[in-house]
């Protein structure tokens, strides 16, 4: 990770602190606190090679107004860390857990930050991390978590998105083709609710390739195949498709769930779809998301469509169980959405500046009753 050169955007919210770590060998970490106004700041551990410390800020600012658009008693923090040869090898469980406890004990004393599971780490992780320090969210069920990924909050929250826009008829969910980019943890759920819905799955990708089948594709079996094969490629009650290709699917409904700025200027030109819920963190480009809202497609920004984990650990860290964390995912993100469309109704802010708008209103409450002197 250089820190030589790293930058980040810098504002009145935050970032309020960034700190670089060198937590064992072989690893690298950052730790960005955006913003506390609202609290001690919640947000998840991300582990990727090529991890940036301006991607992990851009990140932590996104948790900032996620959590201040929920409503929650927290600010936004992020952490990435780059482990090349853990990444190499798969992840393998004796090297990830000497990772996360020396990550652990590297940030142990950033106790404004609240770590909880992200791409490449999951409830056993943040078991790790409670192990050596005391605090994290997303935890194992057997500590009294409410593992999200497991029981697929944020995927939760996606479809209770997508039945506020039906109701608003933005969007008919019986028999709206659907595409999802990323079949991981929030892809996968997100696509199972769908499908429940009445919704169709037309196409699938994840990091290794993508399956089409313009009948619908039986979400059940596609994920045992991907467990068994490890991607989703090769379903044999699909059609092998190059990955990148699913987001130019003619379809109603398009999710992206995987990396970061998948969806760029360049690549927005070929979306179809009249609706995207971004279930990844910021997988669109700000210039994304304006040429698609000038074309009338609607996108759901991440910080009130995916925002189903994090609620889901915050109720967790108060001491609420899975059936009280998955009511208030419900009712937090109904009144976000349809707050988010009664702004956007006149067509005179686009769905980023009004959440945006909708956040800092909170969030300069929040800091007006902080001390100033």
């Amino acid at each position: 990770m250089d820190q030589a050169h790293a930058s980040w955007a810098v504002d009145e919210l935050g970032p309020a602190l960034v700190a670089f770590l060198r937590p064992c060998t072989g690893a690298e970490a950052v730790v960005v606190v955006d913003n506390v106004a609202l609290g001690p700041a919640i947000g998840g551990v991300r582990i990727r090679p090529d991890i940036t410390a301006g991607e992990v800020a851009r990140l932590a600012r996104a948790m900032t107004l996620k959590n201040a658009l929920a409503g929650l008693p927290h600010g936004g923090g992020k952490a990435g860390i780059a482990a090349p040869g853990l990444a190499a090898t798969g992840s393998a469980a004796a090297d990830h857990e000497r990772v996360m406890r020396a990550f652990a004990r590297a940030m142990q004393q950033l106790t404004d930050y609240i770590p909880g599971p992200d791409m490449g780490t999951s409830e056993t992780s943040m078991a790790y991390i409670r192990d050596e320090i005391g605090r994290a969210v997303g935890l194992p069920s057997v500590l009294g978590g409410v593992p999200l990924d497991e029981l697929g909050a944020t995927g939760f929250g996606l479809a209770v998105c997508a039945d506020v826009l039906g109701e608003a008829k933005l969007l008919d969910l019986g028999g709206a083709r659907v595409v999802i980019q990323g079949f991981g943890a929030v892809g996968w759920h997100a696509a199972r609710l769908l499908d429940e819905r009445g919704a169709t799955i037309i196409a699938v990708s994840d990091s290794q390739g993508a399956t089409w089948n313009p009948a619908g594709l039986d979400i059940a079996s596609l994920r045992v195949h991907k467990k068994s094969a490890g991607s989703v490629s090769g379903f044999p009650d699909g059609t092998a498709v190059p990955r990148d290709d699913v987001i130019g699917f003619e379809c109603e409904l398009l999710v992206p769930a995987a990396q970061p700025d998948v969806i760029i200027t360049d690549n927005a030109a070929k979306i179809s779809a009249s609706v995207i819920l971004e279930g990844a963190n910021i997988p669109l480009t700000i210039q994304a998301e304006a040429h698609l809202a000038e074309r009338g497609v609607l996108c759901v920004p991440d910080v009130v469509a995916n925002s189903g984990g994090v609620i889901c650990a915050a109720a967790e860290y108060r001491g609420a169980g899975h059936a009280e964390a998955f009511t208030e995912i419900e009712e937090k993100i109904r009144d976000t959405t349809a707050e988010l469309l009664d702004r956007i109704r006149d067509r005179t802010l686009t769905p980023r500046a009004a959440a945006d708008q909708m956040a800092q209103e909170r969030l300069q409450a929040a800091l007006a009753l902080r001390r100033r002197f």
